[in-house]
């Protein structure tokens, strides 16, 4: 009899595995979806846009004539819906349930509600910085390349 008990509790126990474990998933990644609600993420994806335009307008002004299309051709790929579910993936791989309730917790308070509105714009003029200096140096970065090709193995 205890043996059959047994049998029984394994049986269940492996049948319910992935119903647990699926779902754990589904928890982690509502997690996930409640973080990236709260900072807001799919009221920042328009701003986005927007500042890519604005940066590639800056760029090359021969595209200003097409600015109405760069915006709508953004606008159809970075929203919310479009994004979703790809980015509520990425924060699932780099964050365990737990930590994205603690960072929930603090997108909550106001310094976190400052993060979230500035983050991203800071993160792209950081990019924007990164960019500029590259391309202030290409001539060195030229130079790099030249030098490799003269060497043996070098690609030259």
């Amino acid at each position: 009899m205890r043996m059959l008990l047994r049998s029984c509790l394994i049986t269940v126990a492996l049948g319910l595995s992935p119903v647990v474990v699926l779902g754990d998933a589904q928890s982690h990644r509502k997690a996930a979806e409640n973080l990236l609600l709260v900072m807001e993420v799919d009221k920042s994806l328009p701003k986005i846009a927007e500042q890519v335009v604005e940066n590639q307008l800056q760029q090359n002004p021969q595209l200003a004539p097409q600015r109405e299309v760069l915006q709508r051709f953004l606008t159809k790929y970075v929203n919310w819906e479009s994004v979703k579910e790809d980015t509520i993936t990425a924060y699932t791989q780099e964050f365990t349930e737990p930590e994205l309730k603690k960072l929930m917790e603090f997108y909550k308070t106001p310094v976190g509600k400052k993060a979230s509105e500035k983050m991203p714009q800071l993160t792209f003029i950081a990019g924007q910085l990164g960019l500029k200096k590259a391309q202030a140096n290409q001539a060195e970065l030229r130079q790099m390349l030249e030098d490799q090709k003269g060497k043996p193995g070098g690609g030259g």
